[in-house]
Formats: structure tokens, C-alpha cells, sequence
């Protein structure tokens, strides 16, 4: 039974191909909305169809139809139209630009879907009966997206324009956290890249089950993906700064090519065509296989001049690798914490947050329980990687630098229980007071990311305020510190007011 007050998603087709309804007479539909009312089925969903003026044959409609979905064990859906049982192929069209389809849950009326049901439109892995709504949007993750950023752009500097001026021994102590370590160990700050891009894992099946809800085929979504890297990978490059004479050799040879961004978008993409690709299971196998096979290639096999297992910085195989491959400059001369071979282990983070998604994407499971498991997951996975850190013969030690084995799942185990908070608070408990502060900064975090590279905000908020500090000389840096990050706060709530998102 629909429930009235229940959300829902409201979608729009267009061209033209006819079904004869019972009891309704004919409908006009186009080919786009096959993989819509597949992931209706598939979902146990209730489509309501609903006319909303004249037909392309030029009939004023006023009447509505509701058609419930059945999965069957390797055979072809059924469907009820009124009181009328009908069968047949589960590849049918979507509706014209005269219609809506409304597509609720029906967790009351209808049966499970059967392991043996069609998966076309459904990511591979996913269980039919819990998909969420495409309209049911998680602001936990933009919220959590958005305080990640905040840090960047803007809140370490306050803090340390704020130690500047006061003697405060805890924003001392707190400043010491926000730096990363030379090498071996772990600092909160070390945890701003990591998050990222397992927030990007998370969203990923939330966009592949997105686009196939919209009828994209598996072609668009991989070309989609594929794209996607290559244009965070440029983007990286371009952030690090294009030689300034592109006909010089000499430039682009000094030039640094690996980048963050660059680190994103190769992970980003091997991650998601795993996730297109298989299965629970099968994405369980894929991160074990990358964490320990990682973990061997580094321990086993011999760098030329230094042997095996020697984990020294320069010393290490994935520096070896990136001075042989990379060409250009790298960050530390003789490596470079974004480097190539360290992508391999980079991608487990990304996984790790599409094993999430997933989870999140549970309808089954109540809001409570999924923040269970997802702190049950966090604390599992920071102990591992703690585990793994310690002085065994199978030690990898926790480092960002290399982007261990153990760091993946140590960032991991942060990372889902930042998430859980986040999620438990504003879209379980539905707390929603303060949550826009973030998520007008994580609705373009690309862009302010870049924007510096750009614009100089600097110079914007001494010309505004340079006038106001000089009155408290002493408190002149915090006054400019905190004017820099509210201009760029500003002009992403402008951006966001405007519904102006800048997507890669």
C-alpha cells in the first residue's frame, strides 16, 4: 500500500512507442525509461503513472494508474494494473513529456524480490529489495564532504593566525596534530586526503545506480568514469603549476606531475569500474588482494642498491618505481608521496568507501543499524591497522607517504566513524541546524580547491580589510585570516544559492 506521506522522486521521459493498458486504453512511451521501471522492479517499487495534460495525440488525460512489481526466479516480471494481471518482458519503455512517473517504496505490498530476478539496472552486488529512492539524498555525506574541506580552505589558518595571538597551550597542542608526520606515523591531519576519496568511494554506487535509474546504458557510465580521471588528473596537473614556457624542454621536464587530484581520479576510476563489474564478494576479494599484495610487492621484492623489505624514504620500491616511470619532477627529489605504484593500495580507500555506499544503500536496514555497522566497521578497521603496525615479521607500518597496507585501514576506520556521527546526527536523527555551514563548501569542493591556483583571495581580503586590522595591529593576521576564508565561504553559498555546482 503507497503511503501518502512517504518521499518520493518525481522523473521525466520523452519520444514515442504505444502499450495498450487494460482498463486505461493507450499509452504513449519512448525507450528511455526501460532501465527507470527495471530498477522499480528490481527495487520491489510502486510506480504510480499520473497524466499531466495532453498526450502527443492531442487526449486530455486526468486519470492515474497504479502498477505494482513482482520478481520471479528466472522469468519475466509481473505487473498489476488495477485489478488486471499482466506478463511479459521486463524491457519496457518510459513515458512521454506529457507524464510523470512517481516512483515510491512499497515495503508493505510487495512480495521480496527473489535471488533469480533481473539485475539490469541495479549495480552489481546490490540487493534488489534495498535500493534507496534516486530522489533520497545523503547530506551527512555533502556535510562530511564540506567539513573535510573547511580545514583546507580555511580553518587551519585561523587556528594558526588564532595561536599567534594568544597563548593557549591546547591550540599548541592541537597545531602540533595538523602537520604531517616526516615518514612513519599518524597525525589527524594525515586524514584530510584519505577522507576525501573515501567519500568519493562512498558516492560512487549512489551515482552508477543514479545513472542507470536515468536510463544510461553501461558504455555511457564507463566512458562517464574513464573521463572523469583523466580530467582530475589534468586538473591536478594544471594545479601544480603549467612551466611557463610550453616550448621549453627544460620546463615541462622540472615540471611535477603527480598531484592529489591526479591521486583521486586514478583511484576513483579503478574503484568504480570494480564496483560495475562485481559483487559484494568480489569487491571483499579485490580490497584483500590490493592491501596484501601491496604489503609482498614491498617486502619481497628487491630495489636495485637496497634489497628487499627496506621501507627507508628513497629506500622503498614505490619510490624506485616512480623515479623510473614518472617523469618531470618529484615532490621529495628522490620521491613523491602521490606517486604511481602507491595508487594500487589508494584504490582499497576508495573500495572501502564503495563496500559503505553500498551498506548505505541498504532499504532493509534502519538508520540505526547502518550506523551500527558502520561503527562496528570502524573500530574493526582501525584495530587492524593498528595491528599491522606493530613489530612483527609481517609489520607494514602505518605511512601516508607510502599510503600503507595498515594506513588504508586505519584512515578507513577514522573515516567510517566520522561518517556514522555524521550520519546518525543529521540524517538519522534528522539534526539539521548548522549542516549548510558544510555542505555549501562540499557541494563544489573541487572548485575551491582549485580556485587559489586562480584567484588570490589574499589580495581581495587585505584590500577590504587591511584598514579594519591596522586598528588592533595585534590582531591584524586572525582579522585577515578569518576575512580570506569568509570570501571564499561567500562565494560558495552564491554559487550554491544559484544552484551553480561545478562538477568533474
Amino acid at each position: 500500500m503507497i503511503q501518502p506521506n512517504r518521499r518520493f522522486a518525481l522523473f521525466r521521459f520523452a519520444h514515442a512507442k504505444t502499450l495498450q493498458v487494460p482498463a486505461v486504453g493507450s499509452v504513449t512511451l519512448d525507450n528511455r525509461g526501460r532501465s527507470r521501471l527495471n530498477s522499480a522492479i528490481s527495487a520491489r517499487s510502486t510506480v504510480v503513472v499520473g497524466w499531466l495534460g495532453p498526450t502527443d495525440h492531442g487526449e486530455n488525460c486526468a486519470r492515474s494508474v497504479r502498477i505494482q512489481f513482482f520478481g520471479s526466479p528466472k522469468t519475466f516480471p509481473s505487473f498489476t494494473i488495477g485489478h488486471r494481471l499482466v506478463r511479459g518482458a521486463p524491457r519496457w519503455p518510459g513515458l512521454t513529456s506529457c507524464l510523470k512517473a512517481t516512483i515510491m517504496s512499497s515495503e508493505t505490498s510487495a512480495p521480496a524480490a527473489s535471488p533469480g530476478a533481473d539485475d539490469q539496472g541495479v549495480p552489481p552486488g546490490s540487493n534488489r529489495a534495498t535500493k534507496r529512492p534516486a530522489g533520497d539524498r545523503l547530506v551527512s555525506l555533502d556535510a562530511l564532504r564540506g567539513f573535510d574541506m573547511f580545514w583546507i580552505i580555511g580553518g587551519k589558518s585561523m587556528l594558526v593566525a588564532l595561536a599567534a595571538v594568544t597563548s593557549a597551550a591546547w591550540l599548541d597542542w592541537v597545531l602540533e596534530r595538523m602537520q604531517h608526520p616526516e615518514w612513519d606515523g599518524f597525525e589527524p591531519w594525515d586524514l584530510i586526503f584519505p577522507l576525501f576519496l573515501f567519500i568519493a568511494g562512498v558516492s560512487t554506487p549512489l551515482s552508477i545506480q543514479h545513472r542507470r535509474a536515468r536510463g544510461d546504458s553501461d558504455s555511457k557510465i564507463y566512458c562517464h568514469i574513464i573521463l572523469r580521471a583523466v580530467l582530475l588528473v589534468a586538473l591536478g596537473i594544471i594545479y601544480n603549476g603549467l612551466p611557463a614556457d610550453w616550448t621549453s624542454s627544460e620546463g615541462w621536464a622540472n615540471h611535477r606531475y603527480p598531484s592529489v587530484l591526479g591521486r583521486i581520479g586514478l583511484a576513483y576510476m579503478f574503484a568504480a569500474l570494480i564496483a560495475m563489474n562485481t559483487r559484494s564478494w568480489g569487491r571483499w576479494l579485490w580490497l584483500i588482494g590490493l592491501l596484501l599484495g601491496y604489503w609482498a610487492a614491498l617486502r619481497f621484492i628487491p630495489v636495485p642498491g637496497f634489497g628487499a623489505g627496506d621501507l627507508s624514504p628513497g629506500h622503498t620500491l614505490t619510490d624506485y618505481l616512480d623515479r623510473l616511470l614518472i617523469p618531470g619532477q618529484l615532490y621529495q627529489g628522490d620521491r613523491d608521496p602521490e606517486g604511481l605504484l602507491a595508487t594500487i593500495p589508494a584504490i582499497g580507500t576508495a573500495l572501502l568507501g564503495v563496500i559503505t555506499g553500498q551498506v548505505l544503500m541498504r532499504r532493509d536496514w534502519s538508520g540505526w543499524r547502518k550506523t551500527g555497522m558502520m561503527v562496528l566497521g570502524g573500530l574493526a578497521c582501525v584495530g587492524l591497522g593498528w595491528a599491522w603496525d606493530l613489530e612483527t615479521w609481517f609489520r607494514f607500518p602505518i605511512n601516508k607517504n607510502l599510503w600503507s597496507s595498515s594506513f588504508v585501514l586505519y584512515c578507513a576506520g577514522w573515516s567510517l566513524l566520522l561518517l556514522s556521527l555524521f550520519y546518525l546526527v543529521i540524517d538519522v536523527l534528522k539534526f539539521r541546524w548548522g549542516v549548510t555551514f558544510f555542505t555549501v563548501i562540499g557541494a563544489n569542493s573541487i572548485l575551491i580547491y582549485m580556485a587559489p591556483r586562480f584567484i588570490d583571495f589574499n589580495y581581495t581580503a587585505d584590500s577590504i580589510l587591511a584598514g579594519w586590522a591596522s586598528l588592533a595591529p595585534a590582531y591584524g593576521p586572525l582579522l585577515l585570516a578569518v576575512g580570506v576564508f569568509a570570501i571564499k565561504w561567500l562565494l560558495l553559498y552564491l554559487l550554491y544559492r544559484k544552484k551553480i555546482f561545478v562538477k568533474v
